[in-house]
């Protein structure tokens, strides 16, 4: 049985939801056959912290498009788990820096190879020269530069 084509299956805001809800359904999967319990935000936000040790919190923010509420709660959590460690700036008493602990260094690491290898199984129709249009046409959406 086929299901019924909708108007929002053609609507790129309904496209992009279910996307983002396999993606996320494959990381998780993954992840924890992997033997781990992290979230995709918690990796990118180790990911993000191990290439700008110090950053703060606001910093970390910009850097992985979240809001510093959610970003706030996402620290605390990685903070109870070991991952990482935060400690008050000498420039600037109100910020806290960010650098990942041993753990969160190896679990970087092992977890590198993972999404990477995931990252083709969420587009599994796509071509080799299709997949690598959609990044490309993702980037030019979002405004970032492909390079």
């Amino acid at each position: 049985m086929t299901r019924p084509t909708l108007a929002s299956h053609t609507m790129p805001g309904h496209l992009i939801r279910r996307l983002h809800q396999i993606s996320t359904q494959l990381f998780m999967q993954r992840v924890a056959e992997a033997g781990l319990d992290l979230t995709p935000v918690q990796f990118a936000a180790l990911d993000a912290i191990g290439r700008h040790p110090g950053i703060d919190q606001a910093g970390l923010a910009d850097q992985i498009a979240k809001d510093r509420a959610t970003i706030g709660a996402v620290v605390d959590r990685l903070e109870r788990k070991g991952l990482v460690t935060r400690i008050v700036s000498q420039r600037d008493k109100r910020a806290r820096e960010l650098t990942l602990s041993e753990e969160g260094r190896g679990i970087v690491t092992a977890l590198m190879p993972v999404v990477a290898g995931l990252q083709r199984d969420i587009l599994p129709g796509l071509t080799e020269d299709e997949y690598r249009q959609f990044i490309a046409l993702a980037e030019k959406a979002q405004g970032v530069a492909a390079g």
